[in-house]
């Protein structure tokens, strides 16, 4: 499974997904392996823009940001990006997902 989250530092999930002009990839088979990051040319004064953030991130099965809009919901599930929407350490706000999808897994 591979996972996207939108941050400002790498370190803490911490921007609207509108606002996203640093995205960090990671790939989950078992274990949790960063693969790269993602810069997205965002306008800071322009609004609507989760668009780009889900056309640089449409290898991804999961994208997660603090929030996101209704537009950006719709555009994500017609590419078959889940959107989910948490804060707090990229680490924790990871393994949490990650916990999440194991749980209802079994």
């Amino acid at each position: 499974m591979r996972l996207a989250v939108v941050s400002s530092d790498g370190v803490n999930v911490d921007l609207h997904l509108g606002k996203g002009k640093s995205v960090y990839i990671y790939d989950y088979d078992d274990e949790l392996s960063f693969i790269e990051h993602r810069e997205v040319e965002i306008a800071e004064d322009s609004k609507h823009q989760g668009s780009k953030v889900l056309k640089a991130c449409e290898d991804c099965d999961v994208l997660i940001s603090i929030q996101y809009g209704f537009k950006s919901k719709i555009k994500a599930e017609d590419q078959g990006i889940k959107l989910v929407m948490d804060e707090g350490p990229v680490e924790e706000v990871l393994n949490r997902y990650i916990d999440h999808v194991n749980f209802i897994e079994n």
